[in-house]
């Protein structure tokens, strides 16, 4: 899909069965990156969580200015810069906002407190695109969500101990709706590539935390574990979403997305021999299968044969 004209313009009727497939696909990919965050993480022996956010977002920045010139040169890059406008702009600050706050919030609550609230996600990014800009929501995804909602509790629950911080879980939902509006945005200007504002999200964080870290030195091990938290971790995942998330509706984005805290502790258990609970197990049973239900709905609804005010297409009345 070519790139807009300085005036980003809203693209959903252009889409095709086929880009939307392959947006499912990418976003898919993105949560996958994502879900290595904890696995990494475990690796990293430096104290200071500003100076791990520092490393990260310069790594994962350098990743995507590479990223953005293999795709489209140096002067494609830059006009993507420009005419990212407002809309790029504001997902860039979502995504800052939304990666600080996440280390943030484990100071003061629990990641299983951080992980419910972003089983949020898929509800609030269905909302806000209903109310702002009246994006059809069906019934499967809403029983989907609702599926996935009641999935991601039955996985955290054993660990909701009552020490509930409002601060932390303040920060935790603000995790929620960031990512839940940077999903909306993304959709709705679709004709709009989003990766120079992941880009601008990267270095924003990155230039928060060089004001609040202690030091940057780190050992080789902890630099190649950061190379890999940011590149890996956060730009990979980062150029597959804004690739994807344009060319799928909102809910079905965030929807997808929720396979990040589903697989993450898989990878842990894997790596680390951290054994998930009897709790873990059955409420990621429930959500990986409310996932693959609904996308083989997704999919099945797509190649049926379009019909006039029937599968999507508008009725000459």
């Amino acid at each position: 899909m070519t790139d807009t004209a300085s005036s980003p313009s809203v693209v959903l009727s252009t889409i095709s069965p086929r880009q939307e497939r392959v947006g499912m696909l990418l976003v898919f990919l993105s949560a996958l990156m994502w879900s290595f965050g904890g696995t990494i993480a475990r690796f990293i022996a430096v104290g200071d969580s500003w100076t791990v956010i520092f490393w990260r977002s310069v790594w994962a920045a350098a990743f995507l200015i590479c990223f953005m010139a293999w795709r489209d040169g140096w002067r494609g890059m830059l006009k993507l810069f420009r005419d990212m406008g407002l809309p790029g702009l504001a997902v860039g600050v979502c995504f800052a906002t939304a990666s600080t706050a996440f280390v943030v919030a484990l100071a003061y609550t629990t990641v299983a407190n951080i992980l419910l609230m972003q089983a949020g996600v898929p509800l609030l990014a269905a909302l806000f695109a209903w109310t702002l800009f009246r994006e059809r929501v069906t019934v499967a995804t809403w029983l989907a969500i609702a599926a996935v909602i009641t999935g991601v509790a039955i996985m955290v629950s054993e660990s909701l101990d009552g020490a509930v911080s409002p601060i932390g879980d303040g920060l935790a939902l603000l995790i929620a709706v960031m990512f839940s509006i940077a999903t909306v945005i993304t959709r709705r200007f679709s004709g709009v590539r989003m990766t120079p504002a992941t880009w601008l999200g990267t270095m924003l964080a990155a230039g928060f935390a060089a004001s609040q870290a202690s030091t940057f030195a780190v050992s080789a091990s902890d630099m190649g574990f950061l190379f890999a938290f940011g590149v890996v971790n956060l730009g990979l995942g980062l150029a597959f979403f804004a690739t994807g998330a344009r060319l799928i509706p909102a809910a079905v984005a965030a929807l997808l997305g929720t396979f990040e805290p589903i697989l993450g502790p898989i990878w842990v258990w894997l790596v680390h021999s951290e054994v998930p609970s009897g709790r873990t197990i059955i409420g990621g049973a429930v959500v990986v299968t409310a996932l693959l239900v609904h996308i083989g709905l997704e999919f099945k609804r797509q190649t049926r044969p379009e019909r006039a005010g029937v599968t999507g297409v508008p009725s000459p009345n």
